[in-house]
Order: structure tokens, then sequence, then C-alpha cells
């Protein structure tokens, strides 16, 4: 990893949140799901709050990483060590999960259920008509408890879904931009078309700042610049930013301080980074103002 590289730009602001970040056990303690791209690391709690401490970072967003499936319980057990008042998750469930495992889960600091399909997926006629049905499902049951859905999509995916999100009744999420490509650049129709359902005015659409390793050039990542400042122009009060630590494949050419020296970069005011890094998660996960 590229951590102790280099140093954090900025001192974040008080009750900064990381709104998407990862855990990962010793190898064995937890089953890996299906045919894995890569080879997970161990990345104990203690060692992200060790980066959270450096970031200024003091709210958590933890996410169910692919490499686990629908098996929550690493992330989980990370959760039941942090205080509740600054600790959120986003789960990936089994459709028939009972109400009482959700329950139990929100008391934990859950907000959210994943939506995941490979950001290197290829485009697909009928994928996204397959995917209405368990969207609406899982619509009805965040509805009832205040949770959003956490889209990870790649981008032609992103660009088809936008009807059926602009239809959802619960706040949703877009992680890395909606995965839309940075050399394309931020008048490419599809990412024109989710900056305009952010800027809509109802409110449910979030964009996250986050993975922008995965859908920039490296090792500069510039060209993600442009896209950044467009989301900031189209939609201050809908943008989140997240490390996704510990970027896996990645964590030889990407470090969390570089990714967050780069949102000062986009977002430079002290006014936008009060929203993006405070205000907003506040909002979307329900943490104390």
């Amino acid at each position: 990893m590229l951590e102790e590289s280099i140093l954090p730009s900025i001192v974040a602001p008080a009750n900064a949140c990381d709104a998407h970040f990862h855990v990962f056990g010793p190898k064995g303690a937890y089953p890996y799901h299906g045919q894995l791209r890569y080879e997970p690391p161990h990345a104990p709690l203690q060692d992200y709050l060790k980066l959270a401490k450096t970031l200024g970072i003091s709210r958590y967003v933890f996410v169910q990483p692919s490499a686990y499936g629908r098996d929550n319980r690493c992330m989980l057990d990370a959760m039941r060590q942090m205080p509740r008042d600054i600790c959120r998750g986003i789960v990936d469930l089994e459709d028939s999960t009972p109400d009482a495992v959700l329950d139990n889960m929100h008391a934990l600091g859950v907000r959210g259920l994943r939506i995941n399909v490979s950001p290197i997926h290829q485009e697909q006629e009928g994928l996204m008509e397959s995917m209405v049905p368990r969207i609406q499902l899982w619509e009805a049951r965040c509805l009832e408890r205040g949770w959003h859905l956490d889209f990870l999509l790649p981008g032609w995916l992103t660009h088809r879904m936008i009807p059926v999100l602009d239809a959802l009744r619960v706040d949703h999420s877009l992680a890395h931009m909606g995965m839309f490509l940075a050399r394309l650049g931020p008048d490419q129709p599809g990412f024109k078309n989710m900056l305009a359902l952010a800027a809509r005015g109802q409110g449910r659409t979030w964009i996250k700042w986050t993975g922008t390793y995965r859908m920039a050039t490296l090792p500069q990542m510039e060209d993600a610049a442009a896209m950044a400042r467009a989301t900031l122009a189209a939609a201050p009060e809908r943008i989140i930013w997240g490390s996704d630590y510990p970027h896996l494949s990645f964590a030889d050419k990407v470090g969390s301080i570089q990714l967050f020296n780069l949102m000062h970069e986009w977002a430079p005011s002290a006014q936008d980074k009060q929203r993006i890094l405070v205000e907003n998660p506040a909002k979307l996960f329900g943490f104390s103002r």
C-alpha cells in the first residue's frame, strides 16, 4: 500500500465520515464467495482505524465486499466493536432474509442494502430488466426501515437503470460516480443523465466519490477531476466521499490518503468539504448533526 508515502493535505472537519470502506478477516476465518478476481488482503478494523485517525475521520460506514457474497459476518463482527452512534453499515442479503434479522442489523447500525454488479461486466441485454423485481422487493423492505439502496454497477448499466432509479421511493447511492469512465469526459450522455437525476430535486439520488481508480486513468487520475467538478456543480448536497479501503487489486497503485487529497482538489472550499464529509452523510446515514 502507498499510505505511508504521503500526508493528508487538509485537516478534516469535525465529524467527517468515510462513507465506503471494507474490512477483511484473515484468510480462512470467513469463507469467500464464488470465483474471485483478486486475493483479498487481511485488512482488520484496527488497521483501518489507524488510517482513519490520520485522515481525521470519526464516522464510519462499512460496506459489504463482494468477496464475501451475502455472508456479512466479517463486517458485522467489526461493527460490533464500534460505538453505535458513529458506525453504520451496508449489507448484501438473500431476498428471503427474515424481518427479525433485518431488525437486529438495524439495531447494530445497518442502514442500506447493496445491489452489486461487477464494474467490469460487459453489456448484456436483459440484465437490467432481470434485476428490477429484486430492486422493487428491497425498495419496499428498505422503505419500512429508513434504509437506502446502494448500487455498484458498470457505467452502461447505471445509464440504463436511470428510469428505474427515478421511480424509487427510497434514497439510493451510486458508487464510484456511477462507474462512468473518466476518459470519456463529463459530457457523455449517461453521466449527464445521472447528474440530472441527482439534481432534479427529489433528494433521493446520492453520488459517491469512491473508487476513483476504477473509473479514472492511473496513475494520477487527472481525468476524474472534470467528472467530480461537474458532479459538484450539479448536486453539491448529494455527494458523499469514501476511501474504498483497502483498494484490493489496486493497493499497489493507489492509497486512501492520495484519494482523500484528490477530494480536496476537487472541492477546495471549506463549505463543500463540510457538506461532502459531514452534512451529506449525516443526512443519508442518520448520524446526529
